[in-house]
């Protein structure tokens, strides 16, 4: 049985929920760099959080949506990923004790944009160094990584006897 090309291409993908065909990309592509040109961009706190806590800087997020190359397409969400490197400089110690810097280290980045094509306006939703730079993150998991990785640091003022997950001791002290 002969397969034709076609079978081997990328597709919009119901199942994972995201459009990964290259002219759809390049289109998108386009449009990004003129949205960025034009400076029309909001970097959300969830990205900056993520790269005070990863180690990159808001810089390499915009570097990467400059010289990127969108991955994939999340239309439900009007959300695309951006996928390219940031360069680190790596330091280490000589043998007289001073810090000498190498040669940059490239290290992947993505990028997750939310697209608003009608107010040409992108926001920069997260950014965040993958474990597998290759793969393409699925909508779900992108959803589950927006929904547990909260910004702000939850915390309970618990009364003393109030019950919990454990019930509080009330020791004395004689």
């Amino acid at each position: 049985m002969r397969e034709t090309l076609d079978s081997f291409m990328p597709t919009h993908n119901p199942v994972l929920e995201l459009d990964t065909r290259e002219f759809v990309l390049e289109k998108a592509l386009i449009k990004l760099r003129d949205i960025l040109a034009e400076g029309r961009y909001a970097l959300k706190n969830h990205a900056i959080s993520h790269a005070r806590a990863e180690g990159f800087l808001e810089q390499d997020v915009i570097q990467v949506l400059y010289s990127g190359k969108v991955r994939a397409i999340y239309p439900q969400d009007e959300r695309w990923l951006i996928s390219g490197y940031y360069q680190v400089d790596s330091v280490r110690r000589g043998p007289d004790g001073h810090y000498q810097i190498e040669k940059p280290v490239r290290l992947p980045l993505h990028v997750v944009v939310d697209v608003f094509e009608n107010d040409f306006w992108v926001d920069v939703v997260t950014a965040f160094v993958p474990k597998h730079p290759h793969d393409i993150v699925s909508r779900g998991r992108l959803a589950l990584m927006m929904r547990f990785d909260q910004t702000e640091v939850k915390s309970k003022v618990v009364q003393k006897g109030e019950r919990g997950r454990k019930r509080w001791r009330k020791h004395s002290r004689a």
